[in-house]
C-alpha cells in the first residue's frame, strides 16, 4: 500500500487566486497572533506551495490591508513576545534578535526597545533564579563553574557586565535587588 507523499496531495488543492488568499490571510490571523512581516511570509509560502492564478500577487499588500483592519498590531506583539521573554530571563539581545526575526522594526521596535532596557536587569535576575546563578546557588561557585554561568548568561542575551556582576555575588547576597 502507497501513501502519497505531501506534494503529491498538495497536487490536489487548486491554485491560490485573490479570493482564496485573503481567505488564508483571515484563518491565519484568527489563529495565531501575528506580524505584517510574518504574514506576509506565510502568503509567500503558500503561493509558492499551491501556484496562483489571476493577477500578480501582492502578500504585503494583503498583510497592510490587514493591520489597517486592527488585524494585526506589530507593536502589541512586540510588547507582548518582549514581556514573555523578559519574564523568562531572557536578555536585551536575545528579544531585539526575536523581535527582528517576526519582522518588528523600524519605529516599533524603538518603541519597544526602552521597555526592554527597563526590564534587563529583573530579566537577568530571573534567569540567574532558574538557573541557581549567584545569589540564587546553594553554595559558592568555583572559578570554572562561575565562568560557564556567565557565558550562559550571554547565550541567554545578557550583558557581559551583569552576567559578571550575578555570578560573582554570594549564595543569598542581594536578593532584596532580585526582587
Amino acid at each position: 500500500m502507497s501513501r502519497a507523499t505531501p506534494e503529491e496531495r498538495r497536487r490536489g488543492a487548486p491554485p491560490l487566486d485573490a479570493a482564496g488568499l485573503e481567505r488564508l490571510a483571515l484563518r491565519y490571523v484568527e489563529r495565531f497572533a501575528t506580524t505584517r512581516g510574518r504574514l506576509s511570509a506565510y502568503l509567500t509560502r503558500k503561493i509558492r506551495e499551491r501556484g496562483w492564478v489571476g493577477d500578480p500577487a501582492d502578500p504585503a499588500g494583503l498583510a497592510e490591508h490587514l493591520a489597517g483592519l486592527g488585524y494585526i498590531d506589530d507593536r502589541a506583539f512586540g510588547e507582548a513576545r518582549a514581556a514573555a521573554m523578559l519574564r523568562r530571563g531572557l536578555g536585551r539581545r536575545r528579544v531585539a534578535g526575536a523581535l527582528r526575526a517576526a519582522g518588528i522594526d523600524g519605529e516599533d521596535a524603538d518603541a519597544i526597545a526602552p521597555k526592554v532596557a527597563a526590564g534587563a536587569t529583573a530579566a537577568a535576575f530571573a534567569f540567574a533564579r532558574r538557573r541557581r546563578i549567584g545569589p540564587f546557588a546553594a553554595e559558592p561557585a568555583d572559578r570554572a563553574v562561575r565562568e560557564k554561568q556567565i557565558a550562559a548568561m550571554i547565550r541567554a542575551g545578557h550583558d557581559i557586565d551583569i552576567a559578571r556582576k550575578i555570578a560573582k555575588m554570594a549564595p543569598g547576597e542581594g536578593l532584596e535587588a532580585a526582587d
